[in-house]
């Protein structure tokens, strides 16, 4: 594992809660159906890149979401226009729709997703941000192609975790991609992500977590029934706001202090 890849504690047997609200198989078929074709669409339309309006694209990420049976309440201001650091919590695989849902970014992605099936050839054209968390030696130049963007007036979305964490507990941000931002001298915008059920209990169904396949996590999304996503869009950081990286982060960290290992492991016990 490299040094600059953290990992979570999380597990699908240790903090994948049973739900005993689910919808008929069907239902749950036809929702991963929809999810297909909106894909299908984006991979269709990539190639015309930045000439889609992003209030459009907002939609595109908005109606994923709901194709899978989820609902999506976002409060908070607009995010500002113009270069933008958009960070958040790690959970699920719909983090990055919901997060393209409150400004279209290019997100800042692990190199496997390039192999995912769909998901894959839609990020590639969608002009997702690569990086090799393998090779310590790249993080220079990734910070370097994220500050590029940024000074162009591009939204760079990322989860400064480094990992998907179930919801429960949250992990540390990490710093490097702060640093883009300050190189490029603009602001920040934290974001909280959390899934609750209709009756307000929190939910960790749609956590994405350890050896999760995406398709059992996908399946158990469409499957849940009343499942929300709540984006709290958090007050911007502008730029010029913090010295360095590690007060920038620690100011951007969305949520309650970071749970340590064990403190995490007996709440799921």
């Amino acid at each position: 594992m490299s040094v600059w890849q953290p990992s979570a504690p999380c597990t699908p047997r240790a903090c994948i809660e049973a739900t005993g609200s689910v919808t008929a198989v069907p239902l749950a078929v036809l929702r991963i159906t929809a999810v297909a074709v909106l894909m299908l669409v984006g991979i269709a339309l990539a190639p015309l890149g930045g000439r889609i309006p992003a209030e459009l694209v907002k939609r595109w990420c908005r109606w994923i979401v709901r194709a899978a049976g989820v609902r999506v309440r976002i409060t908070g201001a607009a995010a500002p226009t113009g270069g933008l650091l958009l960070v958040a919590n790690h959970i699920s695989w719909l983090d990055i729709p919901l997060l393209g849902a409150v400004r279209p970014a290019r997100m800042l992605a692990k190199s496997d997703i390039r192999d995912w099936p769909v998901a894959g050839p839609v990020a590639a054209r969608g002009g997702v941000l690569f990086i090799d968390r393998n090779r310590l030696r790249a993080l220079p130049g990734t910070v370097a192609s994220i500050a590029e963007a940024l000074r162009a007036g591009q939204a760079v979305g990322a989860f400064p975790e480094g990992s998907t964490w179930c919801g429960r507990a949250q992990g540390n941000f990490r710093r490097a991609v702060f640093q883009a931002a300050l190189d490029a001298d603009v602001p920040v915008q934290p974001v909280r992500l959390h899934y609750r059920l209709t009756g307000g209990a929190a939910s960790t169904a749609p956590a994405f977590i350890g050896d999760d396949s995406l398709l059992a996590s996908v399946w158990r999304v469409v499957s849940v029934r009343g499942l929300v996503a709540e984006v709290d869009v958090r007050p911007v950081i502008p730029a010029g706001t913090h010295p360095d990286r590690r007060s920038l982060a620690r100011a951007a960290q969305p949520g309650a202090t970071p749970q340590p290992d064990w403190t995490h492991a007996a709440l799921v016990a």
